[in-house]
């Protein structure tokens, strides 16, 4: 396995783009941030949709960032394309104010959950009425999302088994035990 892991095609990215499509019409017409993008499927799926798209991933994998390029280039669509490390508060962060902003599996590595999170609650602030929606593997109980969602100033509004709305032919690939969460901030 490559240790670039943002240049694979993960189950929760699968799912998460399945969601898209299937409430694309609550979404229409909103700006949509993808962190942690990779391989940025969701986010392809919300510029096919021609919502406005912003696609992220950390600034230091160069590599992720021009596959992400590439990848919108092979599909024609006219995404931005960001280098954007959790935590670190450069430029780019503070003209962002998207809508709708996802994470495909970005609840992967305990150590950065923190810097995720201050990030998603900028996100929201910055943009009064978002939603971070993100799918991820439930590897150890919801319990350490719900601590730092708290901490953090967040509330999960849905929380979904994300096989119950995955079509029993995209699903039979797929593995894990893996959630569907849209958070927002507590204020609203």
């Amino acid at each position: 396995m490559k240790e670039e892991y943002g240049l694979f095609v993960w189950p929760c990215s699968v799912i998460l783009a399945e969601y898209v499509w299937q409430q694309r019409l609550q979404f229409s017409g909103v700006s949509v941030l993808e962190l942690g993008a990779g391989t940025c499927l969701p986010g392809l799926v919300a510029a096919k949709l021609g919502l406005d798209v912003t696609l992220t991933d950390d600034s230091n994998k160069l590599e992720v960032l021009e596959n992400m390029r590439r990848v919108c280039d092979l599909n024609q669509l006219n995404c931005k394309v960001l280098g954007l490390t959790w935590g670190a508060w450069d430029e780019s962060i503070f003209t962002l104010k998207p809508k709708l902003i996802l994470g495909a599996d970005v609840l992967y590595d305990a150590s950065a959950f923190d810097d995720l999170f201050a990030t998603v609650t900028f996100l929201l602030q910055n943009s009064p009425g978002s939603v971070f929606i993100t799918t991820y593997h439930n590897r150890s109980g919801h319990h350490l999302i719900e601590f730092l969602m708290l901490k953090w100033g967040l509330k999960c509004v849905k929380l979904i088994d994300a096989f119950s709305f995955m079509p029993p032919y995209k699903a039979s690939g797929l593995g894990g035990n893996i959630q569907l969460a849209e958070i927002v901030l507590i204020s609203e």
